[in-house]
């Protein structure tokens, strides 16, 4: 399993439904989905490995800047790799044709989607925001 975020750019478009539907006609299965507004503390927590950066401030605003999707997709066991893969480039400019960035995002800021980026990413993202599936075994 592995978080996916439909930001606050991609809820604000109507983007959300384009997006979970990549992900479902891929094989992936939605687990677990909420609308949801991300306060500063969860942000801060979610983007800790960023604090420091020139950019953190921008993600910290942005993904607190309204509601977002919040899901938990599973499927191949290297699910938050399709993932990945799926999303582009984080910045759209430079994301391939066929990926969710490159054919849908707007700006580096407002780059609709997160996921996340690693196995250990995964369960980390996953407890933070869905502490209920923090114990499920994953394959």
């Amino acid at each position: 399993m592995t978080l996916v975020i439909c930001k606050p750019d991609a809820v604000a478009r109507g983007l959300v439904g384009e997006i979970l539907g990549r992900l479902e006609r891929r094989g992936l299965e939605l687990v677990r989905a909420e609308l949801r507004s991300i306060d500063a503390g969860a942000a801060a927590a979610h983007y800790a490995e960023h604090q420091g950066k020139a950019f953190y401030e921008s993600l910290i605003s942005h993904i607190t800047s309204g509601p977002a999707l919040l899901a938990v997709v599973g499927g191949p066991a290297a699910t938050w790799q399709v993932v990945r893969q799926m999303m582009g480039a984080t910045n759209p400019a430079e994301a391939a044709p066929g990926t969710i960035r490159g054919d849908l995002a707007l700006s580096m800021t407002e780059n609709l989607i997160h996921g996340s980026d690693s196995a250990v990413s995964a369960q980390r993202e996953i407890a933070l925001f869905f502490p209920e599936l923090a114990d499920v075994p994953q394959p």
